[in-house]
């Protein structure tokens, strides 16, 4: 427990603001998002969002990372690295995950949209991702262990006849973009740490429609299902609290082109 960071009630206070820009920027990325644009104007469009209001888009230059966001389309799983080559169609789906610093205290948060019309299987993977956040959360209270909420997801997931991706897992946030604890999304992952009052960490499962496994591409960044099926992952950062948990990245409207269909 020692090298897990609990916030206090003043750093929290401080770490709402960035979880606020956050969520809101994501908010934004819902009326932005749309047929035709690529996955670099997606990048563009937050870059000047978040710097605009004051905030640093963590990803940018993290560990060579080289744009401010990451996009992943369809069967990309996660860090999808933004390009003018890459073209948003009808009836893709894609997943933005955002990470804004304010005042030193980083804020992180996911979510998929829908492109146009979503299939049938596009609707059901990223339905059962959302629903799988859902149910992580809901997890979260003092004196709960870690491994209940992968213990939980993937009891889901499976019931869906979906999978949990095992190569990522969430993790704790604050000053550090990363910080412990992990947090696995997957059952048996033997993370028995106890939640206490304080700790802040993420909650994103990445679900798949086929099987969890996934293989980067050679750009060192980029993860993609190992059967070339669908993938989808939603994302908040939580607090533990004394009576149980706050979603630090809530949004305040409906989230178009996601929660709206």
């Amino acid at each position: 427990m020692t090298e897990i960071y609990l916030k206090t009630e003043g750093e929290l206070i401080a770490m709402r603001k960035s979880c606020k820009l956050a969520a809101e920027t994501l908010l934004a990325v819902g009326e932005f998002i749309r047929e035709g644009i690529t996955t670099y104007e997606i990048n563009e469009f937050v870059h000047d969002f978040v710097v605009s209001r004051g905030g640093i888009p963590a990803p940018l230059n993290y560990r060579g990372f080289p744009s401010s966001v990451c996009v992943s389309v369809n069967d990309v799983v996660c860090h999808g690295i933004p390009s003018k080559k890459v073209v948003l169609h009808n009836g893709d789906i894609v997943n933005v995950d955002v990470t804004t610093i304010v005042d030193g205290w980083h804020g992180d948060t996911s979510a998929t949209f829908y492109i146009g019309s979503p299939s049938r299987e596009a609707r059901k993977i990223v339905e059962v991702a959302r629903r799988c956040l859902e149910i992580g959360i809901s997890v979260v209270k003092p004196g709960a262990r870690i491994y209940e909420i992968g213990d939980a997801i993937e009891r889901y997931a499976r019931s869906q006849g979906c999978s949990v991706v095992r190569d990522y897992v969430g993790h704790g946030i604050g000053k550090g973009f990363h910080e412990k604890p992990q947090i696995p999304h997957f059952a048996n992952s033997g993370e028995n740490t106890r939640m206490v009052p304080g700790m802040t960490f993420t909650i994103e499962p990445m679900i798949n429609l086929g099987t969890w496994k996934v293989k980067q591409l050679d750009d060192g960044w980029t993860s993609v299902t190992a059967d070339g099926k669908l993938s989808a992952q939603f994302e908040h950062t939580v607090v533990v609290t004394e009576n149980g948990v706050e979603v630090l990245t809530k949004r305040d409207r409906i989230l178009k082109n996601s929660e709206d269909l």
